[in-house]
């Protein structure tokens, strides 16, 4: 029998978010996702991200997988208080909130019908209300008028707010649209999406990083503002919700509205810079050759040091250590990212240990494992939930 998938203990909470990094693979891990394949997947993200109320901090569409940090929050609150508040309330979102959730995901014609739809209902619960009180219509006719008028949101709002549905809708439609294109039939996707659960702070910070540096590791591009389906590319080339994201992921601990305008009037954007630049350093390896010479090759495509050194110098004079450690983590594949199941401070792996513990056998005391491999140079600010030893640089 398949597991649950593993969520934060307080995704119901009313007030505090949840961050996940999600990694899917093509099936068989083919090559198949070109230029169009991966401008319509991020289109679609966007259009699921403005319907379903959660919000991307990073991601990276490579040619066959992706990565999302993925930020859920809890359901906004209707309006406190007030006539109507109380019916409201049962309906959900506000009106201009539903409605503009709508307009991200479908057509201007189907809203137009639900609007109608939720008009003629919402009259028809009026008039079921009236009756009720004057006693000509019973307390069955009038929970079944409001049930009605519940479930014209409700069909819709179930999967706002929620990682598994963000997920369903966005790989389903994406799958449709390219069996369409492609005259095929079947699955796209392997298995089951991997999440792992991501304390904002550190952890958010550094897998942003590491998202946004996948390009450069796979030796796609150079700079990792070439590549233009990852946030990082589409901040540098102005894209007000990809600048958003990267401010809540790298100080979502102290800023909560991930602004898109503190990208460069704070100065994130520059650190945000020196931190990826130090990730994409090319590297070499030097090797012996018969006679005593010692070759030189790249084993790594990247920036060259001189020019990552150069630009450090003008993006900035100090760096703190954090930042050095993280550049240095996020240069290689981090299995910890996608199979740790929970990244983040020691008591942030502990709190969601104790909230959990279905997952762990009965011997298993504590939650928190210091991470080993290239993540070992932030251990001790950045832990997992579990202990990986295969395959972790």
């Amino acid at each position: 029998m398949r597991k649950s998938r593993w969520l934060a203990p307080w995704k119901d909470d009313p007030k505090k978010p949840v961050i996940y990094h999600v990694v899917s693979r093509v099936v068989d891990r083919r090559f198949v996702l070109g230029d169009e394949q991966r401008e319509h997947f991020k289109m679609l993200m966007r259009m699921y991200e403005n319907f379903s109320g959660c919000r991307v901090l990073s991601y990276c569409v490579m040619s066959n997988h992706f990565h999302i940090l993925l930020e859920v929050p809890p359901m906004a609150g209707v309006s406190a208080g007030g006539e109507g508040a109380e019916k409201e309330e049962c309906l959900g979102l506000r009106d201009e909130v539903f409605f503009k959730r709508l307009d991200g995901l479908y057509s201007a014609a189907f809203v137009q019908g639900v609007r109608e739809e939720l008009a003629n209902e919402r009259a028809g619960e009026a008039e079921a209300r009236r009756g009720l009180s004057l006693g000509k219509v019973s307390q069955e006719a009038y929970d079944e008028a409001l049930a009605r008028l519940q479930k014209v949101k409700g069909r819709f709002m179930y999967r706002m707010h929620n990682l598994s549905e963000f997920m369903k809708g966005l790989l389903q439609r994406f799958t449709s649209w390219y069996n369409r294109m492609n005259g095929r039939t079947g699955t796209l996707w392997e298995q089951r999406f991997k999440s792992v659960i991501v304390e904002d702070g550190t952890a958010s910070r550094t897998m942003a990083a590491y998202i946004d540096l996948n390009p450069v590791r796979a030796g796609m591009v150079a700079d990792p503002a070439d590549y233009r389906w990852s946030s990082y590319g589409e901040a540098a080339a102005g894209g007000k919700k990809a600048r958003a994201g990267l401010v809540r992921a790298l100080h979502g601990h102290r800023r909560k509205d991930g602004n898109s305008r503190a990208w460069a009037q704070d100065g994130i954007a520059k650190e945000y810079r020196a931190i990826l630049l130090r990730g994409a350093v090319e590297v070499k390896a030097s090797r012996a050759e018969e006679g005593g010479e010692v070759v030189e090759k790249i084993s790594r495509k990247g920036m060259s040091r001189a020019q990552v050194e150069k630009e450090l110098a003008r993006l900035e004079k100090g760096a703190t250590a954090q930042d050095l450690a993280i550049g240095k983590a996020v240069s290689c594949r981090v299995r910890y990212f996608a199979d740790g199941a929970v990244i983040g401070s020691k008591s942030f792996v502990n709190e969601v240990f104790r909230g959990s513990r279905e997952y762990f056998g009965k011997r298993r005391q504590t939650g928190a494992r210091k991470p080993c491999g290239s993540l070992g140079c932030l251990a001790g600010e950045i832990w997992s939930a579990r202990d990986l030893r295969k395959g972790v640089s």
